[in-house]
């Protein structure tokens, strides 16, 4: 919930003055010893806390997922494994798992029923992108946002790109996901006037050096309007993806 929300359940008497006042006044993080749980990060910025699941011991994994339904009803995590899956499984049979993109999330009530408000074109040049480009598109739909999928329009073969650029100029912002040597992004950049946020892969051959040569292309791209983030972080660019989107439909109104 964002202040915002809290606000308008005191103005509208579904919320009490003490209750908001208790809401409030609650520590700004959970103590667990081994994390501290961001309780009012929602309240501050307008998306709750979510779980990076890699690394993560399996019993505080379990834990930190039970306190976060607890808190919000509702639970987002990424690149997490198979093994994470069953565990979590085990204590919430409802855990959705998606094995492309290592999302695993819990999901509340309703959800799947609610509307997705404006839209951000998330674009691929190559279907070995589509990890990244999952992971930033569920983080989108897990937000609030609509998402729509234009997957191996890479410049290899420019004509697949020139055929959706109607949908992609339509969007409130693009995601731009390329390995090798990351030339899409330019590309798109000087297609739409609307934000794109590209992501390095680290798809390609050795002189790719992990996503190096993608990061570098794109973070010298002479196309304007575009902004760069970590290598392979779909995750990322779907949070900053999702901030654009909720301006262009109205500040932070989302569901």
């Amino acid at each position: 919930m964002e202040i915002k929300d809290l606000l308008d359940q005191v103005k509208k008497g579904s919320l009490s003055v003490e209750e908001a006042e208790g809401i409030l006044r609650k520590r700004p993080f959970e103590e667990m010893g081994y994390a501290k749980l961001d309780g009012q990060r929602e309240l501050r910025t307008g998306f709750a806390e979510v779980v990076f699941c890699q690394g993560k011991a399996d019993e505080h994994l379990l834990s930190i997922y039970k306190r976060l339904y607890e808190m919000d009803g509702r639970v987002f995590g990424t690149r997490a494994s198979k093994h994470q899956y069953e565990w979590i499984r085990e204590c919430f049979p409802q855990v959705k798992y998606d094995e492309v993109s290592r999302i695993l999330r819990i999901d509340a009530p309703g959800d799947e029923e609610r509307k997705l408000e404006g839209c951000i074109a998330v674009c691929t040049a190559g279907t070995a992108d589509i990890p990244v480009a999952e992971e930033a598109a569920q983080t989108i739909e897990y937000f609030g946002s609509k998402a729509v999928r234009i997957y191996d329009v890479g410049v290899s073969g420019i004509h697949r790109l020139l055929s959706r650029v109607d949908v992609i100029q339509e969007a409130n912002c693009v995601v731009t996901i390329a390995g090798m040597e990351g030339a899409l992004a330019s590309v798109i950049g000087g297609l739409v006037n609307k934000p794109v946020i590209a992501v390095p892969t680290s798809v390609g051959y050795g002189a790719n050096f992990g996503g190096l040569s993608a990061l570098m292309t794109m973070i010298n791209s002479c196309a304007n309007g575009i902004a760069v983030v970590n290598i392979d972080n779909g995750y990322g660019a779907g949070y900053m993806a999702t901030q654009i989107n909720r301006l262009a439909v109205g500040g932070n109104t989302h569901e």
